[in-house]
Protein backbone atom coordinates (compact mmCIF):
# COMPACT_ATOMS: atom_id res chain seq x y z
CA UNK A 1 0.00 0.00 0.00
CA UNK A 2 1.14 3.36 -0.84
CA UNK A 3 1.62 6.27 1.83
CA UNK A 4 0.30 8.27 -0.18
CA UNK A 5 -3.61 9.36 0.78
CA UNK A 6 -5.79 9.01 -2.55
CA UNK A 7 -7.83 12.44 -0.80
CA UNK A 8 -4.92 14.96 -0.28
CA UNK A 9 -5.53 16.60 3.09
CA UNK A 10 -5.14 20.27 1.91
CA UNK A 11 -7.92 19.83 -0.06
CA UNK A 12 -12.03 19.87 0.31
CA UNK A 13 -13.78 17.21 -1.22
CA UNK A 14 -15.34 18.66 -3.58
CA UNK A 15 -13.52 21.76 -5.44
CA UNK A 16 -15.68 23.42 -8.27
CA UNK A 17 -13.25 23.99 -11.55
CA UNK A 18 -14.21 27.22 -13.33
CA UNK A 19 -13.46 28.02 -17.47
CA UNK A 20 -13.25 31.64 -18.07
CA UNK A 21 -12.57 33.77 -20.68
CA UNK A 22 -9.93 36.23 -18.74
CA UNK A 23 -8.77 33.95 -16.04
CA UNK A 24 -6.28 36.69 -14.36
CA UNK A 25 -9.09 39.36 -14.33
CA UNK A 26 -11.42 36.77 -12.57
CA UNK A 27 -8.64 36.27 -10.16
CA UNK A 28 -8.91 39.55 -9.24
CA UNK A 29 -12.61 40.12 -9.17
CA UNK A 30 -12.89 36.36 -6.95
CA UNK A 31 -10.52 38.13 -4.62
CA UNK A 32 -11.95 41.59 -3.97
CA UNK A 33 -15.51 40.81 -4.19
CA UNK A 34 -15.30 36.89 -2.13
CA UNK A 35 -12.41 37.43 -0.21
CA UNK A 36 -10.22 34.58 -2.53
CA UNK A 37 -6.82 34.30 -1.76
CA UNK A 38 -4.11 33.03 -4.25
CA UNK A 39 -3.23 29.59 -3.55
CA UNK A 40 -1.01 28.92 -6.82
CA UNK A 41 -1.43 29.58 -10.37
CA UNK A 42 0.55 27.64 -13.62
CA UNK A 43 0.95 30.08 -16.71
CA UNK A 44 -0.03 29.18 -19.68
CA UNK A 45 0.95 29.66 -23.53
CA UNK A 46 0.30 33.73 -24.41
CA UNK A 47 -0.17 35.29 -21.11
CA UNK A 48 -2.75 32.51 -20.14
CA UNK A 49 -3.83 30.78 -16.75
CA UNK A 50 -2.91 26.72 -17.52
CA UNK A 51 -4.62 26.30 -14.10
CA UNK A 52 -5.08 27.92 -10.75
CA UNK A 53 -6.26 27.44 -6.99
CA UNK A 54 -8.42 29.97 -5.23
CA UNK A 55 -8.93 29.27 -1.12
CA UNK A 56 -12.17 30.80 0.20
CA UNK A 57 -12.27 29.60 3.39
CA UNK A 58 -12.05 26.40 3.83
CA UNK A 59 -13.12 25.86 0.59
CA UNK A 60 -11.03 25.71 -2.86
CA UNK A 61 -11.87 27.26 -5.97
CA UNK A 62 -9.80 25.86 -9.16
CA UNK A 63 -10.04 27.85 -12.53
CA UNK A 64 -8.79 28.01 -16.07
CA UNK A 65 -8.49 30.52 -19.12
CA UNK A 66 -10.35 29.09 -22.36
CA UNK A 67 -8.51 26.18 -24.35
CA UNK A 68 -11.25 25.12 -26.90
CA UNK A 69 -9.00 22.56 -28.92
CA UNK A 70 -8.90 20.50 -25.22
CA UNK A 71 -12.56 21.13 -24.94
CA UNK A 72 -12.22 23.42 -21.77
CA UNK A 73 -14.64 26.41 -22.97
CA UNK A 74 -16.41 29.25 -20.61
CA UNK A 75 -20.21 30.55 -20.08
CA UNK A 76 -19.94 33.17 -22.45
CA UNK A 77 -18.69 30.33 -25.67
CA UNK A 78 -21.44 28.41 -24.78
CA UNK A 79 -24.54 30.63 -24.21
CA UNK A 80 -24.66 30.80 -20.18
CA UNK A 81 -23.97 28.27 -17.59
CA UNK A 82 -26.50 25.77 -16.35
CA UNK A 83 -24.80 25.51 -12.95
CA UNK A 84 -24.99 27.80 -9.64
CA UNK A 85 -21.82 28.33 -7.28
CA UNK A 86 -23.45 28.61 -3.41
CA UNK A 87 -21.50 30.59 -1.18
CA UNK A 88 -21.73 30.94 2.39
CA UNK A 89 -19.89 35.16 2.98
CA UNK A 90 -19.97 37.07 6.56
CA UNK A 91 -21.88 39.72 4.77
CA UNK A 92 -24.15 38.95 2.51
CA UNK A 93 -25.02 42.62 1.26
CA UNK A 94 -21.50 44.05 1.27
CA UNK A 95 -20.51 41.25 -0.67
CA UNK A 96 -23.66 41.33 -3.28
CA UNK A 97 -22.63 45.21 -3.61
CA UNK A 98 -19.32 44.51 -4.18
CA UNK A 99 -20.11 42.19 -6.92
CA UNK A 100 -22.21 44.58 -8.89
CA UNK A 101 -19.79 47.03 -8.56
CA UNK A 102 -17.54 45.17 -9.95
CA UNK A 103 -19.30 43.97 -13.24
CA UNK A 104 -21.53 41.40 -11.93
CA UNK A 105 -25.21 41.38 -13.13
CA UNK A 106 -27.98 41.19 -10.34
CA UNK A 107 -29.93 38.11 -10.83
CA UNK A 108 -31.82 37.62 -7.76
CA UNK A 109 -31.61 40.78 -4.79
CA UNK A 110 -30.48 39.96 -1.49
CA UNK A 111 -33.71 39.30 0.82
CA UNK A 112 -34.22 37.33 3.96
CA UNK A 113 -35.41 33.47 3.39
CA UNK A 114 -38.17 31.28 4.76
CA UNK A 115 -34.88 28.06 5.50
CA UNK A 116 -33.18 30.93 7.40
CA UNK A 117 -30.61 32.68 5.07
CA UNK A 118 -30.44 36.22 3.76
CA UNK A 119 -29.12 35.45 0.32
CA UNK A 120 -29.05 36.79 -3.85
CA UNK A 121 -27.16 35.79 -6.30
CA UNK A 122 -25.69 37.52 -9.23
CA UNK A 123 -23.74 36.68 -12.94
CA UNK A 124 -19.77 37.40 -12.32
CA UNK A 125 -18.42 39.12 -15.26
CA UNK A 126 -17.08 35.70 -16.62
CA UNK A 127 -20.95 33.83 -17.04
CA UNK A 128 -20.75 31.67 -14.22
CA UNK A 129 -24.06 32.27 -12.04
CA UNK A 130 -23.44 32.47 -7.70
CA UNK A 131 -25.57 32.44 -4.78
CA UNK A 132 -24.45 34.20 -1.79
CA UNK A 133 -25.59 33.85 2.01
CA UNK A 134 -25.29 34.61 5.48
CA UNK A 135 -27.27 32.62 7.81
CA UNK A 136 -29.42 34.88 9.80
CA UNK A 137 -32.20 32.14 11.54
CA UNK A 138 -31.21 28.78 13.05
CA UNK A 139 -34.16 27.07 11.28
CA UNK A 140 -35.23 23.36 12.17
CA UNK A 141 -36.67 21.54 9.51
CA UNK A 142 -40.15 20.84 10.42
CA UNK A 143 -40.84 24.75 10.91
CA UNK A 144 -38.85 25.31 7.33
CA UNK A 145 -41.60 23.06 5.51
CA UNK A 146 -44.41 24.80 7.91
CA UNK A 147 -43.09 27.67 6.06
CA UNK A 148 -42.25 26.64 2.66
CA UNK A 149 -46.51 24.88 2.66
CA UNK A 150 -47.23 28.54 4.21
CA UNK A 151 -46.04 30.38 0.96
CA UNK A 152 -48.00 27.88 -1.28
CA UNK A 153 -44.89 25.45 -1.61
CA UNK A 154 -46.02 22.25 -0.78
Amino acid sequence: MSDISPIPDDYPRLCPYLCVDGAAAAIEFYASVLGATERMRLAGPGGTVAHAELALGDSVLMLSDEFPEMGAVSPASVGGSPVTISLYVEDVDATYDRALAAGATAVRPVADQFYGDRSGQFTDPFGHRWSIASRVEQVPPQEMAARMSAMGGD
